[in-house]
């Protein structure tokens, strides 16, 4: 079974304020350039209106750029990712998620089997390989906010205190999910 493949759809609500904000600190970032300089750089007419151009690409262009070709990409980078299993381990649930490593949010693929939780790597990350989490060994579950914004992260916290940090498509069924098999 998959679940997490289908792309969350960003509301216009927060595209407009990406926009907004996008705008704002092109403006600002422009404006700093333009007063430790001697000469006047950019007149405050053209200022503003590549600031409204930023954000308007940013905010509305730059999701609905990445809506259209994210999944075809994702499909293609996600297909070739196989996990290193025990002889009598079988997948039962996968989909696309995130595993932070660190500072870094490395990309790959997650997957139930019927011993534990495992997060593989894809190969286009710095950081590759593959996580094993045993569900005996996982303490708690923990739906996240993403930057406190988006609800799309689950933390796990296992029995010895690691955290582990995923970002995945339809957290509130993976979340379920997770929680099924530790009840097992």
């Amino acid at each position: 079974m998959e679940i997490g493949n289908k792309m969350m759809k960003i509301n216009w609500k927060y595209r407009i304020v990406f926009a907004i904000g996008n705008a704002i600190l092109y403006a600002v970032l422009l404006w700093v350039f333009d007063y430790f300089t001697d000469e006047e750089l950019f007149p405050i007419k053209m200022l503003i209106i590549q600031s409204v151009l930023f954000g308007i690409f940013f905010g509305i262009g730059f999701p609905y750029i990445n809506e259209k070709f994210a999944r075809k990409f994702s499909k293609k980078v996600g297909k070739n990712i196989i996990p290193n299993l025990e002889a009598d381990e079988t997948i039962e649930i996968e989909g696309p998620g995130n595993l932070f490593r660190g500072m870094e949010g490395v990309g790959g693929k997650l997957f139930l089997t019927n011993k534990k939780l495992i997060f593989k790597a894809h190969k286009i990350n710095i950081q590759r390989g593959q996580t094993d989490i045993a569900y005996q060994n996982i303490q708690e579950i923990i739906k996240r906010k993403t930057l406190k914004l988006v609800d799309n992260g689950i933390r796990v916290v296992t029995t010895d205190h690691q955290e582990f940090d995923f970002v995945v498509n339809e957290r509130d069924l993976w979340y379920e999910k997770i929680n099924e098999r530790l009840k097992l």
